[in-house]
């Protein structure tokens, strides 16, 4: 490090060498010339400096240095660099005056020899090749320190691997820790749970990639909101180097460091005094003057009202408000001005147990709080437009009768108006593409797949597992998945392949709960959510001018994306729907 240190401080004695290399060669070589000697005659020929890209303050430097010596001066070159260079200003900036009078400045080749021309260029590619070398130096350390290994060899420590917190969703950005399955001290092998971990969606299991000992627990039991890629753990390949790690500590983020290099690397550029325009702004709060409207002050009720409980002059207040009104916000900011905290009165009530509330505060879970901001998301970006229609279910629950007696006789699962209802609505996707798609910026996105997602409730939060390619599934494959699927997030043990790759969503809450129709808020980057309701017998007419007949209906209604579905097209969707669920026979075929 050390090492390191010299290089780059000394490397600054060749950062002008760069320079010289923009200018005639002949030019820098009578510079670096020992027996060239310039007779200055007359001042305005000393020299003049070409303003390559250099500040104000050199050139006037350079002024400075030639009136401040007489006419009769008579200057070498090797004197005149001399001052240059610790005036601060490059060689080669300076070049000499078309009208130099003296002798040896007419020449181009007067001032040294060939064999002093020979020697000072050769002098110059040395120069230049250890400017060269020092930067890429410079580079190659750089670029070793930046190496996490050589990092962790100059630390000490033997060789260890560091755990990060994995991306297990698309959407994850941070994650909790459930509970750890394996200990400090203990060995583990590929494949190993290590420890369970709590994403937006659900909880994961997290296998272990590398064969070692798991040295530190650096995020125990229960840490929350910790971003991905942050080190939760420390593997190491020996188990006598476990107790080096007893006291180890992670480095900082590696969020704020590239931050704090550029910040190091890059100091901020000094910044120039700028004088203060001569108008300031006024302060609200001033004393009060003599003017005509003294006796009247213009305030909002509220300012004023504020103003009383605080037992604050309203003449001591200067107001922002319309025409110099004075407003509540005028009032707080001379409160805080006072250091006084503005709090809102309390309610004078005769029966003062009443503000007293009882209540507790239950923390946001994480699968709480990505559904919450998830379809905030969806109202505020996406056009919702709903469509209801209600369906006769009689001949869909004959059916499902005799569908649950073959599956009771063959041991299988009994089969749900819910189920028949996913099936329907994935043959009505697979008739009516376009309610099968996604919008992006650029396009939309029309899916050859068919995935229906099943909105499940559980005390964790709501979960969406999904049903895949259930278009071409059977109506017993389709229950029994579902049967899985909502075990498993009622158990919390729902993997991501259990609920990502879904193109529409299906939410049911007649059956379970009885609710008679709703709307569902759409799932992105889907276009569209279909609610269920319950079922209910009603009367209709009946063949005859007297008669009449009971039947079955359900309510069911879209909710659609304006963007991607019109409303024609969502009601071709919702009419082969109805086709479905009228004619279930037709699902068979």
């Amino acid at each position: 490090m050390a090492y390191a240190s010299h290089i780059i401080n000394h490397s600054k004695r060749l950062r002008n060498v760069p320079k010289l290399l923009r200018y005639d060669h002949a030019v820098l070589v009578r510079w670096f010339s020992n027996g060239a000697q310039t007779s200055v005659c007359k001042r305005e020929d000393v020299a003049k400096i070409r303003p390559l890209g250099y500040a104000p303050a050199e050139r006037e430097t350079v002024s400075k240095f030639v009136g401040s010596h007489p006419v009769s001066y008579c200057l070498s070159k090797k004197t005149l660099s001399r001052t240059v260079m610790r005036s601060g200003i490059p060689m080669g900036g300076v070049v000499y005056s078309r009208g130099l009078l003296c002798s040896q400045a007419l020449s181009r080749r007067g001032f040294a020899s060939d064999a002093g021309l020979k020697l000072n260029f050769a002098a110059l590619m040395i120069a230049m090749g250890c400017y060269l070398f020092v930067n890429c130096s410079i580079c190659l350390l750089r670029h070793l320190l930046n190496n996490a290994n050589i990092l962790k060899l100059l630390s000490g420590l033997p060789p260890h691997q560091e755990i990060g917190m994995p991306s297990l969703s698309p959407t994850m950005t941070e994650g909790n820790i459930a509970r750890w399955l394996k200990k400090e001290g203990d060995k583990v092998s590929p494949g190993e749970v290590l420890c369970e971990v709590e994403t937006d969606k659900a909880t994961v299991e997290m296998e272990c990639m590398e064969e070692g000992y798991l040295a530190k627990i650096i995020k125990g039991d229960g840490s929350k909101e910790i971003k991905v890629g942050e080190i939760i753990a420390i593997t190491v390949e020996e188990e006598g180097d476990i107790a080096k790690f007893k006291d180890y500590s992670p480095p900082a983020s590696d969020s704020g460091a590239p931050a704090a290099k550029d910040s190091a690397a890059f100091p901020p550029p000094k910044q120039e005094p700028v004088e203060q325009p001569a108008s300031s702004p006024e302060p609200k709060t001033s004393k009060p003057t003599s003017s005509p409207s003294e006796d009247r002050i213009f305030a909002s009720p509220l300012a004023r009202k504020l103003a009383e409980e605080h037992k604050v002059p309203l003449s001591s207040i200067k107001g922002t408000g319309p025409d110099g009104h004075i407003v509540k916000a005028d009032i707080e900011d001379y409160l805080a001005s006072r250091g006084k905290e503005v709090s809102a009165p309390i309610p004078k009530t005769k029966d003062a147990k009443l503000a007293a509330l009882d209540y507790v505060d239950i923390p946001h879970s994480q699968i709480r709080k990505v559904t919450a901001s998830r379809l905030l998301f969806s109202k505020q970006t996406i056009p919702h437009y709903y469509l209801t229609v209600d369906t006769c279910v009689d001949r869909l629950m004959d059916l499902r009768s005799q569908l649950n007696s073959l599956q009771e006789a063959s041991g299988g699962k009994r089969i749900s108006v819910n189920d028949l209802v996913i099936k329907a609505a994935a043959l009505a996707l697979r008739k009516v593409p376009q309610c099968n798609s996604s919008w992006t910026d650029d396009y939309i996105r029309q899916y050859n797949n068919v995935n229906i997602n099943v909105a499940v409730h559980t005390d964790n939060g709501l979960y969406v597992p999904v049903i895949r390619d259930a278009d071409r599934k059977g109506l017993s494959s389709i229950a029994e998945e579902v049967k899985n699927l909502a075990q498993k997030a009622k158990e919390n043990s729902l993997k991501p392949e259990d609920y990502e790759g879904g193109t529409f969503t299906v939410s049911n809450l007649g059956g379970p709960f009885g609710i008679k129709q709703f709307c569902a808020i759409i799932n992105p980057p889907q276009s569209g959510i279909l609610a269920v309701g319950s079922a209910e017998k009603r009367v209709i007419p009946g063949s005859g001018p007297d008669q009449f007949k009971f039947a079955s209906f359900m309510s069911v209604t879209l909710s659609c994306d304006h963007r991607v579905i019109d409303g024609a097209i969502g009601a071709e969707w919702l009419k082969a729907f109805k086709g479905y669920i009228e004619n279930p026979e037709s699902m068979l075929l």
